[in-house]
């Protein structure tokens, strides 16, 4: 960087992302940051290039140690109390600028004193933060839950550590904004993920709900079998997870799986749907948003980024609780009273052109500001109740457990 802040015409440029393994949501963000910049090295601890469809194939993945354990998606999650170690690894000491996508680990990364390390948090690790009491809840035997409540409380102390050293974060929703505050005390700026909206267009709809996610508890996809269990109306539930099998158990002869789907299968279930049913809060819900462009409405659970994307009455509506108030929703939801023109117009505040403006915005802007930033913490020395930036002590302290 030059005494301005500005990047130079050589300036070298790291993409950091927990793992790429397959595509969804935060997936699709991290392919548009490397449309973005073309050039930039991409790291990331794990790396699977039939499961994301080779749509990285053309950029050169470094990856961790734990890549010769020859990560898929159905097996990724089984490394998870080496992923810090994996992600501090990386020697990032060389680059101007490093711009992390992260929803665990990959914000985690250690950076050279003069970098600018620029982090797009889609939510801090659920499973230690915001998700905690449910997960240990789900372990029924005490011995196992007391060990993963102590794992959990070291990942928070080293999570909290490392975001300590990101010179700015930026975030998908309001919700996530207030997470980063409460669990990082970081403040952050929204900016919302792309949705490439001109994929999808309406059509003529079908009989059938829909359901389009992972298949992984945290989403609560078995409210929604349940649900329309006993409404007796068909759902086509499109994705795959380590919860797919229980929810099969669970399902009635109305409810559809049909597995993880292409992207051209997923625009033609969105278009044909009644709506699309959200059984989770989420933190921003790119799913919702393409049901929009499609001219589909949404029947959402109240809570999370829903609210920033959905218009109540008018693209959808919120229902909260379980089985029975899903039911009762999509009951009393009328469909063809929806307006598809609405839906659409709506979507296109999320297009994927609007990130594609924004983004590189608030990277510049983070340039510009972190060479006073830094020159701040100099004089004052560190923020109260932060440490002092000592690259070696993150990994004492938090990766070797």
């Amino acid at each position: 960087m030059n005494s301005r802040g500005a990047l130079r015409a050589d300036a070298r440029i790291a993409l950091v992302h927990d793992f790429l393994v397959s595509v969804r949501g935060a997936d699709r963000v991290f392919l548009e940051m490397c449309d973005l910049w073309p050039e930039a090295d991409v790291f990331t601890p794990v790396y699977d290039e039939r499961g994301t469809e080779g749509r990285f194939a053309d950029r050169t993945i470094h990856t961790s140690f734990l890549q010769r354990t020859r990560p898929t998606a159905r097996t990724f999650r089984a490394l998870l109390p080496l992923y810090p170690a994996a992600i501090e690894s990386f020697d990032l000491s060389g680059y101007d600028l490093v711009i992390s996508s992260s929803s665990a680990w990959a914000h985690a990364v250690i950076c050279g004193e003069q970098t600018v390390h620029v982090s797009y948090c889609h939510n801090p690790f659920r499973y230690a933060w915001n998700e905690r009491h449910r997960t240990l809840a789900e372990r029924g035997d005490p011995i196992s839950r007391a060990a993963l409540r102590g794992f959990f409380r070291r990942w928070r102390e080293w999570d909290w550590i490392a975001a300590q050293r990101v010179d700015r974060y930026l975030t998908n929703s309001r919700v996530t904004q207030a997470r980063i505050k409460s669990y990082f005390g970081r403040e952050s700026r929204i900016v919302y993920p792309p949705v490439a909206t001109d994929r999808f267009s309406p059509g003529p709809t079908g009989d059938h709900y829909l359901v389009l996610s992972e298949l992984v508890s945290h989403k609560r996809i078995d409210t929604a079998v349940h649900a329309f269990n006993r409404l007796r109306l068909p759902l086509v539930i499109a994705g795959d997870g380590p919860d797919r099998r229980r929810l099969r158990r669970l399902a009635g002869p109305t409810v559809r799986f049909a597995g993880r789907v292409s992207d051209a299968e997923a625009e033609r279930l969105m278009a044909s749907c009644r709506a699309l049913v959200v059984t989770s809060i989420e933190e921003f819900g790119i799913a919702a948003v393409e049901a929009q462009a499609a001219g589909r409405p949404v029947i959402a659970r109240a809570g999370g980024g829903l609210f920033e994307t959905i218009l109540e009455d008018e693209t959808g509506c919120f229902w909260e609780g379980g089985p029975d108030e899903l039911a009762v929703a999509v009951a009393a939801f009328d469909p063809d009273s929806v307006d598809p023109a609405a839906c659409v117009d709506n979507a296109r505040r999320f297009d994927s052109r609007v990130f594609r403006e924004t983004l590189p915005r608030e990277v510049e802007r983070a340039l510009h500001e972190a060479p006073a930033e830094r020159s701040d913490e100099r004089t004052r020395g560190p923020r109260r109740g932060v440490p002092a930036r000592r690259p070696g002590s993150l990994y004492r302290r938090g990766a070797a457990w």
